[in-house]
């Protein structure tokens, strides 16, 4: 006789093949978007319940009181959740889980929680990254580098947003719509494995996209799709110290830079790359592990496995607006009361270390955001096969941009208990300032220098 919970079990793995049959967007073509595909390249229409609504147009209603510079509010704080996911009835929802969301029930059965809300499309762009993405759509294709298959006639929208593989499908995560000039003031924590929160990063950064300069194209743009520069105003251990990247399609000309007061002087840094830690996290995260993932195509085999219903975080507005960091932290993981998840669709991409290659964690999956390609999550193996990591992104909404982009993103470390959380701006007067054009010379090593401490 079979017992409820191996029926539940059974349920669950027809819920789960049925979700990865569904109809798939690149079985579509570029004269799809903006009519059954959204202008992105998502699905307009909603699921067959309800439950994921049809694509509106996103949200772009900016709140009167909100002043360029300033802190983005929660546009949804009068929503309560739909239902809670916990320990006791995640065998209800497995199909709609990731591997490591149901590995934190499994790991802390008594805390972890997870937190239903309506489902809200928010994700839109400006109508220029409509036009381009229109165009990358019938114009992009992807070539051989020394440093694997990027992208070439793609320019400042989704590459590829009739994605016909899983190395098209990432590009279009590394090169979501995040805005192209930002100022940003934010903290770093790792909480150790007993639950004690330890500030890694106090920074003040500027970011950039020439990839979205919004007069360049695809004949003019160089390659070099995100440029930053962090100086470190605490915690007084690292005061001084500054980190410049300089991303490129092309992995082998992406270079990173930095300076440590203790030397007085400005390094290239040789391999910013892959599982190579970053300073920018004071080394607790690799290079590829930033925003869930960015780093090099070519260490990795991507399969594009379909698409699939799940419970992603989204709309985490509420995450920003808390008083202080403190406020965001449970012993072992984000404190379930400030994480808004919601019912979405997602591209599942899976990740095989390539031949020749190497990795510390040569295996992962992850889950883009059909509405944003963004990775939500990821979920990465060590050499033995175990479940060693989960990642997560923080999304919010920026009617002002508009966009619903990552601020906050971090992982889980599922075999020493560990975790990390970046770009937290809680507690900051400033979030993530939308500003003009910087000048090139702030993305030199120069500039470093110039501002090092002597």
């Amino acid at each position: 006789m079979t017992t409820p919970f191996s029926l539940k079990t059974l349920c669950a793995v027809l819920i789960s093949t049925a979700a990865l049959s569904l109809p798939l967007a690149h079985a579509a073509g570029p004269d799809d978007l903006g009519k059954q595909l959204t202008p992105l390249g998502a699905e307009r229409a909603g699921n067959a319940d309800g439950s994921i609504p049809a694509w509106d147009g996103g949200y772009v209603k900016v709140d009167p009181s909100f002043k360029e510079g300033g802190k983005r509010g929660d546009p949804f704080a009068a929503d309560r959740p739909l239902f809670s996911i916990t320990a006791k009835n995640v065998d209800q929802y497995a199909a709609r889980l990731s591997e490591g969301t149901k590995a934190m029930f499994k790991r802390y059965p008594e805390s972890y929680r997870i937190d239903v809300y309506q489902t809200r499309r928010t994700a839109a762009a400006p109508q220029w990254v409509y036009d381009n993405t229109l165009k990358n759509a019938r114009e992009a294709k992807l070539v051989e580098s020394s440093a694997g298959l990027i992208p070439e006639g793609a320019y400042g929208g989704i590459p590829f947003p009739v994605p016909k593989n899983g190395t098209e499908a990432m590009w279009n995560h590394v090169l979501n719509w995040r805005g192209t000039s930002v100022a940003m003031d934010f903290r770093h924590y790792l909480m150790t494995a007993d639950g004690a929160p330890v500030m890694t990063t106090d920074g003040k950064a500027i970011q950039e996209m020439p990839y979205y300069y919004k007069d360049g194209s695809a004949s003019t743009f160089d390659g070099d799709y995100w440029l930053f520069r962090l100086l470190n105003v605490g915690p007084p251990l690292r005061a001084g110290e500054q980190i410049l990247g300089r991303t490129n399609l092309n992995g082998d000309k992406t270079q990173a830079h930095v300076y440590l007061t203790g030397q007085r002087r400005v390094r290239k840094l040789p391999n910013a790359c892959c599982d190579t830690p970053t300073p920018a996290t004071a080394g607790v995260m690799s290079f590829d592990e930033l925003s869930v993932f960015q780093g090099r195509m070519d260490r990795f085999n991507w399969k594009l496995v379909g698409k699939q219903e799940m419970y992603i975080p989204y709309n985490t507005n509420k995450v920003q607006v808390a008083s202080k960091p403190e406020d965001l932290f449970s012993k072992h993981h984000m404190n379930p009361d400030y994480v808004r998840w919601e019912l979405h669709r997602v591209w599942v991409v899976e990740a095989d270390l390539a031949p020749g290659k190497r990795h510390q964690l040569p295996k992962g999956r992850y889950y883009l955001d059909e509405d944003t390609w963004q990775a939500m999550l990821g979920d990465r193996w060590d050499a033995n096969g175990q479940l060693s990591k989960t990642l997560w992104s923080l999304p919010i909404v920026m009617p002002d941009l508009p966009a619903v982009a990552q601020l906050s993103s971090g992982f889980y470390d599922l075999v020493s208990g560990a975790w990390f959380v970046q770009n937290l701006y809680a507690g900051k007067d400033q979030q993530y300032a939308v500003v003009d054009k910087y000048k090139p010379a702030e993305f030199s090593p120069a500039a470093m220098a110039g501002r090092g401490v002597r």
